[in-house]
C-alpha cells in the first residue's frame, strides 16, 4: 500500500498537466416558488487553465483554486465588489480545494508540492501547517473545526473521518467518489459510493459511523452539492439536475445552459443563504452552421419517453437539409407523429416541425411550423432554442426538448436514443 500511494503521489502532478481548461461561473439562484430560479450568469475566473474547486468562505465571499504563472494558486473573490484577491503565493507548490475551516478564521487546501508531496494544509495570514501527513488527502470536508472526512487517495480509494481532538483516523468505507459535503440541519456528512454500477449517494454519521443509502446519482456523475431545504443538484453536459430524497422518484433537470457557452458542469457550489450558486464548467468551441458538422445526427434512433417507444429517422444532409420522421408508441399503438427538418437559412441553422395525430391529421395549421432557430453548433452538440442534439457517443443520443406546463413553467424533457445498426 505504500508504495502504491507514492507512486500515486508521483503521478499526480502529471495528471494536473492534463487538467482541463476550466472556468467558474456565478449565477444568481431562486429557490422560493414552485421552480428553482437559475439567471444572471458571469465567468468570474475568465481566465487560461485550471480555474476550478469554489467554496463559499461566506454568502459574499468565494474561494476557489485558479492558474497563474504555471501553478495554481487560492484566489478569493467578492462577489458584493467584483474583488479579486490572492491568498497564497506558494512557489514550491500549487494549492487545491480551497475551504472555509468552520468558526476560524483560517483555511485549508491541499498542497502538491514541486517534489511530489501532497498534503492538507491549514492557513492563517502568512503561516501554514501541513496536516495528516500520513494520509495523500485528494479532497475533503470540514464537518466541524475538529471532525475532517476525507477522500484519501489509494486502490481503492478510501474515505476517512479524522477526529482531530481524539487524534483517531478511522476508515469508513471505500470505492468513494471525490464529493464530500455536509447535509444541510443536521451534523451528518455526505460522499459519493461508486462500487457498484449505480453510484449511490450516502450519509455519514461522524459520531456513530454509521452510513446510509440516500439516493443513485444521476449516471457515472460524481458532483453534487445540497440545498437549504435537504434536496441535491447534479450537472451533466450542459444540463443540471435536481432530485429531493423526500419526495422524489427520480431527477429532474431544472436548467439547460443552452444560452451560456460552456458545456461538460462539474463542481457546483451554493452559499449558505441559497441565493448563489458558482458552477464549474469547460468554454465551448464553436463551430460553424453547417449541415455537415452535424452529419452525426443522421440515422435511425430509438428511445424511450412518455411511458412509451420513440423513433427518429434522420437523413443525411442533402440540397441543404437534413429530414427525419418521428413516432411515439404507447401500449402499441401509434401516439403522434412528427415531421422534422434542419436547414441552412441565412447563414445559420434553422429546425421546423411539424406535428399528427395517428390517423395524420395535423395539429398545426397549414402554413405553419414550430420553428427552432439554432444558438450553436458544437463538436458534440447541435444547440437550437427549445431543442438541443448531443452525442454522447457514436451509438448513443441525447435530445432536450423545451415543454410547456399546465402551470406555466417549462419542463426540460430528454429523449435517450441509441442508434440502429
Amino acid at each position: 500500500m505504500k508504495r502504491l500511494l507514492q507512486f500515486l503521489v508521483i503521478m499526480f502532478p502529471l495528471a494536473l498537466l492534463c487538467q482541463p481548461n476550466t472556468e467558474v461561473y456565478l449565477f444568481d439562484l431562486d429557490t422560493t416558488g414552485n421552480q428553482i430560479s437559475i439567471s444572471n450568469g458571469k465567468n468570474i475566473s475568465n481566465n487560461e487553465g485550471y480555474d476550478n474547486q469554489p467554496s463559499f468562505k461566506d454568502d459574499n465571499t468565494l474561494l476557489f483554486a485558479a492558474t497563474r504563472n504555471a501553478q495554481t494558486d487560492v484566489l478569493s473573490y467578492s462577489i458584493r465588489d467584483e474583488i479579486k484577491k490572492w491568498l497564497t503565493d506558494t512557489k514550491q507548490g500549487s494549492e487545491y480545494s480551497p475551504t472555509q475551516i468552520p468558526k476560524s478564521k483560517k483555511f485549508s487546501a491541499i498542497r502538491l508540492d514541486t517534489t511530489g508531496k501532497q498534503f492538507l494544509y491549514r492557513y492563517h495570514k502568512e503561516k501554514s501547517k501541513a496536516l495528516l501527513k500520513d494520509l495523500v488527502i485528494g479532497y475533503y470536508v470540514w464537518n466541524s473545526d475538529n471532525i475532517l472526512a476525507s477522500f484519501v487517495l489509494g486502490e481503492p480509494n478510501i474515505l476517512i473521518l479524522s477526529n482531530f481532538r481524539k487524534n483517531t483516523h478511522p476508515t469508513i468505507d471505500t470505492n468513494i467518489g471525490r464529493s464530500l459535503h455536509n447535509i444541510p440541519n443536521s451534523n451528518l456528512i455526505s460522499y459519493i459510493k461508486k462500487k457498484k454500477e449505480e453510484w449511490e449517494i450516502r450519509s455519514l454519521n461522524p459520531k456513530t459511523g454509521e452510513t446510509k443509502r440516500i439516493a443513485t446519482t444521476v449516471p457515472n456523475v460524481e458532483d453534487m452539492c445540497w440545498l437549504a431545504d435537504g434536496s441535491i443538484l447534479m450537472g451533466k453536459g450542459k444540463a443540471l439536475y435536481h432530485f429531493d430524497p423526500k419526495k422524489d422518484a427520480a431527477w429532474k433537470i431544472i436548467k439547460l445552459f443552452d444560452t451560456e457557452a460552456f458545456d461538460n458542469i462539474t463542481r457546483i457550489a451554493v452559499n449558505e443563504a441559497n441565493n448563489k450558486i458558482a458552477i464549474v464548467a469547460e468554454p465551448e468551441t464553436t463551430l460553424e452552421p453547417k449541415l455537415e458538422n452535424i452529419r452525426w445526427i443522421a440515422g435511425n434512433w430509438k428511445g424511450e419517453a412518455f411511458g412509451g417507444i420513440t423513433e427518429e429517422n434522420w437523413s443525411e444532409p442533402s440540397g441543404g437539409s437534413m429530414m427525419a420522421t418521428f413516432k411515439l408508441i404507447v401500449d402499441g399503438k401509434v401516439n403522434f407523429y412528427e415531421i422534422e427538418t434542419i436547414s441552412e437559412v441565412n447563414n445559420s441553422l434553422l429546425l421546423c416541425l411539424k406535428h399528427f395525430n395517428n390517423d395524420l391529421k395535423g395539429w398545426e395549421t397549414k402554413d405553419e411550423t414550430v420553428d427552432f432557430p439554432l444558438i450553436r453548433v458544437t463538436k458534440n452538440k447541435a444547440i437550437f432554442e427549445g431543442m438541443t442534439f448531443e452525442s454522447t457517443d457514436e451509438h448513443n443520443m441525447i435530445v432536450y426538448v423545451a415543454i410547456g406546463q399546465k402551470d406555466g413553467t417549462t419542463a426540460i424533457v430528454p429523449f435517450h436514443y441509441t442508434k440502429s445498426n
